[in-house]
């Protein structure tokens, strides 16, 4: 026998085993390095995914949010006699340009009543009824429609312009009603329904998620100078004309919400509708059925959020909260120690950081209440007490609006019915004469000029013009005409 042929075939038998298991090996990953990494990191990847808080349910149903609120949204049927129309201008009525002809506009020239349709919200058994103001506001009769397809006359029983709030009731007993849930609660990406009566079409439900919260949208107009509340939950659930006054609610059938407002180029629904938050409707509601009037508290102070400009002009650190640019002499505010340049972060320990957030949270509440507000002064966080006032406690408020308009130099005036008709305008503040001020050392504007909006605000009267120069600092874009040259002229100027 040969020996080195024996070695040699030992060798290459051994060689070949070794090579057999290293490829054995190498297929069932034992000797991968790279591959146990890659498989560990995508066991990683599915852990995390499997192991987050996204919940997609595949038994996402809304039938029982359905079932408990379409029974409680009615249908309301508004009728304008022909002087009650003419006298509530619609021809230039900001909710036309929100929702269209469909949510109350009516031709005011026209000499048979007419009809606008909307929607609202039953709130407690006996036949109160939530809904906007805007729906119901200078209406002749109210025509309430259930879901059943009965039919009640109601009545008014309060108004809130401010916050776009109306209560009407009917007379007639257990009826079913909303249970009202928490609005501080509605976080934004949860499902929503919204519940109306769109183009006459009762009992509509869409659904939607909440986009975003404490949304103004300058729809409101501050006719009382009481100051208007603008914290709006914004949703894309689908909201058209007729929509105006119904439910917002949650997958739990609880009210979140009062349908109001959509943002269309069209007068239908383009992805952004816009809901009052319920815990104002039931301060308002609240406060109507009670007072008959809403009763609301003031802490008495101008505010401004924290932008990049600000921050970097008052010398901010921390974005979040509200500045204080503003301390009325003897407001609640200054009572409790608060001073301009404080920054508000939280009121009742809710955290605010807009001023529509600071503003909804202190709607709630009535003059005399107490609340606690934390705030910021030189980067030290501090905690005062407030006992809030009323309006009337707060006399500088008032008195503001009249100094910002006295700084304009000019002398104002109504529309008279005759420049109202040769222009085709329904209001504005005419310029009958120019004096020292802001207007004759700043711009070119000529006397008689008609101011019809301040920084995009309509104005109807003088009386619109003082109340939309409470506050106001910085630029003001007048736009207008003149009755000799018309068209649309703009001026602008500070403050």
């Amino acid at each position: 026998m040969n020996i080195t042929k024996v070695g040699s075939t030992i060798l290459v038998a051994v060689f070949s085993s070794v090579i057999t298991v290293a490829a054995i090996g190498y297929f069932n990953g034992d000797y991968n390095s790279a591959n146990r990494f890659a498989t560990q990191q995508n066991t990683a990847k599915l852990s995390r995914f499997t192991n987050s808080k996204i919940a997609l349910s595949s038994n996402l149903d809304f039938t029982y949010a359905a079932s408990m609120t379409t029974p409680a949204v009615v249908h309301i049927k508004t009728t304008y006699n022909p002087k009650s129309v003419s006298n509530r201008n619609y021809g230039n009525d900001p909710f036309k340009d929100f929702f269209g002809n469909g949510f109350g506009y009516v031709d005011p020239y026209h000499n048979q009543p007419q009809e606008s349709s909307g929607s609202g919200v039953i709130i407690s058994d006996d036949g109160y009824i939530v809904t906007n103001n805007h729906v119901v506001e200078n209406g002749d009769k109210l025509l309430v429609i259930l879901s059943d397809k009965t039919e009640y006359e109601a009545k008014v029983i309060g108004l809130d312009p401010s916050t776009d709030l109306a209560v009407i009731k009917i007379e007639e007993k257990n009826l079913p009603f909303i249970i009202f849930g928490n609005s501080d609660s509605v976080k934004v990406g949860e499902w929503v329904l919204a519940v109306g009566n769109p183009f006459n079409l009762e009992s509509t439900v869409t659904a939607g998620i909440v986009s975003a919260k404490g949304r103004n949208i300058n729809i409101l107009k501050d006719t009382d100078n009481k100051g208007v509340i603008e914290s709006f939950i914004q949703t894309d659930a689908a909201v058209n004309p007729g929509n105006s006054g119904g439910a917002l609610v949650n997958p739990n059938g609880e009210l979140i919400g009062i349908n109001s407002a959509i943002a269309t180029p069209t007068g239908t629904f383009a992805g952004y509708s816009f809901a009052i938050p319920v815990n104002i409707v039931r301060k308002v509601v609240t406060d109507i059925m009670k007072f008959g009037s809403v009763k609301r508290g003031y802490l008495g102070i101008g505010i401004a959020e924290i932008n990049a400009e600000l921050a970097k002009a008052k010398g901010i650190e921390n974005s979040k909260g509200v500045y204080i640019d503003t301390i009325y002499e003897g407001s609640a505010a200054e009572v409790a120690g608060l001073k301009i340049g404080d920054i508000i972060t939280r009121i009742n320990g809710m955290e605010v950081n807009t001023v529509p957030s600071l503003q909804e949270q202190v709607a709630n509440f009535h003059p005399d209440d107490k609340i606690t507000v934390s705030y910021l002064r030189n980067g030290s966080e501090k905690i005062a007490s407030v006992v809030l006032k009323g309006r009337e406690g707060n006399k500088k408020m008032d008195e503001e609006s009249t100094a910002s308009f006295a700084l304009l130099g000019a002398q104002f005036g109504d529309l008279s019915p005759s420049d109202k008709k040769d222009l085709g305008l329904t209001g504005g503040a005419k310029i009958l004469k120019i004096e020292d001020g802001k207007l004759a050392r700043n711009t070119d504007i000529r006397e008689g000029f008609i101011i019809t909006k301040i920084d995009n605000k309509q104005i109807l009267s003088v009386k619109d013009l003082k109340a939309a120069l409470v506050n106001k600092k910085g630029g003001v874009m007048i736009e207008g005409t003149y009755a000799d040259a018309p068209g649309q002229y703009f001026y602008a100027f500070g403050l």
